[in-house]
């Protein structure tokens, strides 16, 4: 799999050139057995002599966070989060794909959505590997790659062997992601040849989040994302390319999730570069 590094990729870090001064993020593909239901590994660390908070749009996705001693399980957030950093630290985080979690849940992600839970309240055997997991502290450089194998040997002792459904809609999800044509609910049941009714079912089950927010997360992405490295962006084309009635739809809409207008957005992050 294809682990594309921050630099090239940026989506749900809130105006990451600023943050990327502050800390490191580095990613890594899962092994073969886990690549189904996992997107990447990624590791960050920081050396603060203040502290700072970084603002995460999260992907509409689950990660399962070891840091300071704890393994606790996010599930798919609604809101823009907010991640304090302070001192020297390090965490290591397991994203998994879109629905790339349901096949380990006993349970819809509806009930995980904006959640933090220790993972020994989620996964059988959890408490376990949070035991196992505090005695290889992210904090510690030389832990990440062992602590990454006992989690691959976890998870892949718990993963189908055969195909689960949430694994169609995973790659319904990933066509949104790489599709900014998609914008809307009934045009991508009609191309997927479901109801609409069934596909957001299907959604609310397997991912947590309803067909329309999912979109949405991904078209604000890719506004950011152009935003952030194109120069000076025309609005109201972008506006129109992503789904969005006009540009003050999609300022109104930005604005409301990122906290300031898209143009004032690029500009900082213009400057930050």
């Amino acid at each position: 799999m294809d682990v594309r590094p921050v630099e090239e990729d940026a989506r749900g870090i809130v105006d990451p050139d600023r943050g990327l001064t502050r800390f490191r993020l580095e990613r890594a593909a899962p092994g073969p057995a886990l690549a189904r239901f996992v997107d990447r590994y990624w590791t960050a660390s920081w050396d603060l002599r203040e502290p700072y908070t970084q603002p995460v749009l999260a992907h509409p996705v689950v990660n399962l966070v070891f840091t300071g001693g704890t393994a606790t399980l996010h599930g798919p957030a609604t809101r823009v989060g907010r991640r304090r950093l302070a001192g020297r630290g390090r965490a290591l985080g397991v994203m998994f794909r879109p629905a790339g979690f349901r096949p380990f849940s006993d349970r819809p992600l509806s009930d995980l959505v904006d959640t933090g839970l220790p993972v020994g309240e989620v996964l059988p055997g959890g408490t376990g590997l949070e035991r196992e997991a505090a005695r290889l502290d992210p904090a510690d450089p030389s832990s990440a790659v062992p602590l990454t194998a006992l989690v691959e040997g976890f998870l892949a002792g718990l993963a189908p062997g055969g195909r689960h459904p949430a694994e169609d809609t995973r790659d319904i999800a990933e066509r949104i992601a790489a599709d900014p044509s998609v914008t809307g609910v009934a045009g991508l049941a009609e191309r997927e040849g479901l109801g609409v009714r069934g596909l957001q079912r299907r959604f609310s089950d397997h991912l947590g989040l309803g067909p329309k927010t999912v979109i949405r997360r991904y078209r604000f992405y890719e506004a950011a994302e152009r935003a952030r490295l194109g120069e000076r962006p025309d609005w109201g084309r972008l506006a129109a390319d992503l789904g969005f009635s006009d540009q003050s739809h999609l300022t109104r809409e930005f604005t409301a999730v990122i906290g300031v207008p898209p143009g004032r957005y690029a500009a900082g992050t213009r400057a930050a570069r």
